[in-house]
């Protein structure tokens, strides 16, 4: 092909770039469908130029080497490979709506993102500007090994969080509890970190380091429903029986609890002073749990009103005291309920 029918395509592949990188723009940031169904057109148009006028922008340019056809032959390659960059990363967005893949995914997304401009700006120097890409990718492995030691902690907490975001461990609104009591509503997670929003209103801010080191119990999994238990003593003198029935009616009357499983009254313990029961209920989430617990203990008092149901001091407030002597000598005790 002679250098005339070669300027036509190359001048046609600096057009169509520039044209696709404004109107890309016009599209606005609120239109992400729009973004993308102009860079697979125009990519395509450029792709269907190169193919129809000879050009292979995987190799340097051997017809226009000085001039102002030089300049128009370098800048129609890079912007080739830039919106070969572009068409790639729209694709994924694509593949990750279409999967409806969790938000948390923009950690890949990002990963991804940083491989594939690295591969066009190598593919650049050593295509288009014929620098030896060995060389560079030598060189940028020392570099690379010295800033890896250099940003070591924070290099943990990427790689920390990319295994987390793979391995599922968590999800954007999800409650989670760590081994050292922390606990709250995942609300964001980036490349440093995870930010929990506890149920005191605060953000907790956690290196994903911390977090791949700690064990991590979900409580939004398999379902959000949490289950509660509370401890009921009544006094010994009444029927276990008719405090299991009571307490059965105290749970089916509420209204702030799951009824499906349904829940159930466990009878712990027994003694000469008390019947320890254990009321195990669910609650739809974990945010509702303090207004259900607030419930059952209001229904309790009135269930104890109702039935004449007596309840039984703590256990920590009974101290025994020495009886007086009997005759035989000995000692007896007999338990005194404190303060």
């Amino acid at each position: 092909m002679s250098g005339d029918d070669y300027y036509l395509p190359l001048a046609l592949i600096n057009i169509l770039g520039i044209a696709g990188i404004v109107v890309w723009h016009l599209q606005g940031p609120s239109r992400p469908t729009g973004r993308l169904i102009v860079q697979l057109l125009f990519f395509a148009g450029m792709c269907l130029v190169v193919y129809t006028g000879g050009i292979a922008p995987q190799q340097p340019d051997a017809v226009y080497t000085e001039g102002f056809a030089a300049l128009l032959s370098k800048s129609a390659r890079i912007l080739w490979w830039t919106h070969l960059a572009w068409t790639i990363i729209g694709l994924i967005h694509i593949y990750v709506r279409l999967n409806r893949k969790p938000r948390e995914a923009h950690l890949i997304l990002d990963m991804a993102v940083a491989v594939i401009y690295l591969g066009v700006a190598l593919s650049v120097m050593g295509f288009v500007f014929g620098m030896p890409v060995a060389s560079l990718v030598t060189t940028s492995g020392v570099v690379a090994l010295i800033l890896g030691l250099a940003l070591q902690n924070t290099l943990g907490d990427v790689f920390s969080g990319i295994a987390l975001t793979l391995g599922k461990a968590y999800a954007i609104g999800d409650w989670v509890q760590l081994n050292d009591g922390t606990a709250g509503r995942v609300t964001e997670t980036n490349w440093r970190s995870t930010n929990l929003l506890t149920g005191a209103n605060n953000i907790v801010v956690l290196p994903n380091s911390m977090l791949a080191r700690q064990g991590l119990t979900s409580l939004s999994r398999p379902d959000e429903t949490h289950q509660i238990t509370l401890v009921v003593r009544f006094a010994a003198v009444q029927s276990p029986h008719r405090i299991e029935e009571a307490m059965r009616s105290v749970l089916q009357a509420s209204i702030r609890i799951v009824q499906d499983p349904p829940p159930a009254v466990a009878l712990k313990s027994i003694d000469a002073v008390a019947v320890e029961l254990e009321l195990q209920f669910r609650v739809a989430s974990l945010a509702m749990g303090t207004l259900a617990k607030n419930e059952i203990i209001e229904l309790i008092h009135s269930q104890c009103k109702a039935d004449g149901l007596a309840l039984a001091f703590p256990a920590q407030s009974l101290v025994y005291v020495p009886a007086p002597t009997n005759r035989c000598g000995g000692h007896s005790a007999c338990p005194r309920q404190g303060l």
